[in-house]
C-alpha cells in the first residue's frame, strides 16, 4: 500500500450479525481516506460547499472484496490520486487489515465536480486543480 492513508477500526456499528464488516462500509472508509487526504494538503472543502456551492460526488466506482474484516480489526486505508481533469479525479483504494497486511478489498473511484444545487459538472476550483496537477507530475517527491 502507498500513497496517503488513514486508520480504521472496526466497530460493531461496523458489523453484520457474524460480526464481518458490511460491504458497503468500505465505501464510507474509502470516502473518509480520500477527504482525509484532501484536508491532509490544506484544502477545506466545507467551506467551498457553503460559500461557493462546489460539491464532489462519486461518479463511478469498481470494487472487488478479497477478504472480510472483523469486529476490532485496525485497517489502513489509501487513497492513492491516479488521475484527473478539469472536472474529475480518479483514485485507486484500498483496505488492508493492520494485524497482517491483507488486502481486503480495492477498487478505483471517480469523483466529479459539481455545482449545487443543480448537481451539474464544473470545474474544479483553482486550488484543487493545482493540488491534482502537483500530485500527478511525474517524479513528485
Amino acid at each position: 500500500m502507498s500513497g496517503f492513508q488513514w486508520p480504521v477500526r472496526i466497530y460493531v456499528e461496523d458489523t453484520d450479525a457474524g460480526g464481518i464488516v458490511f460491504y458497503a462500509n468500505y465505501l464510507k472508509y474509502f470516502e473518509r481516506a480520500r477527504t482525509e487526504w484532501v484536508r491532509s494538503e490544506g484544502v477545506a472543502l466545507r467551506g467551498r460547499l457553503e460559500s461557493e456551492g462546489v460539491a464532489f460526488v462519486v461518479h463511478s466506482l469498481n470494487v472487488q472484496y478479497h477478504q472480510p474484516a472483523f469486529l476490532d480489526d485496525e485497517l489502513m486505508v489509501s487513497a492513492d490520486l491516479i488521475a484527473g481533469t478539469r472536472t474529475a479525479m480518479t483514485f485507486r483504494q484500498q483496505a488492508h487489515r493492520k494485524a497482517d497486511d491483507a488486502l481486503l478489498v480495492d477498487g478505483e473511484v471517480k469523483v466529479a465536480c459539481v455545482q449545487l444545487p443543480a448537481g451539474r459538472p464544473r470545474r474544479m476550483p483553482e486550488d484543487i486543480q493545482a493540488l491534482v496537477n502537483r500530485t500527478l507530475q511525474p517524479n513528485n517527491e
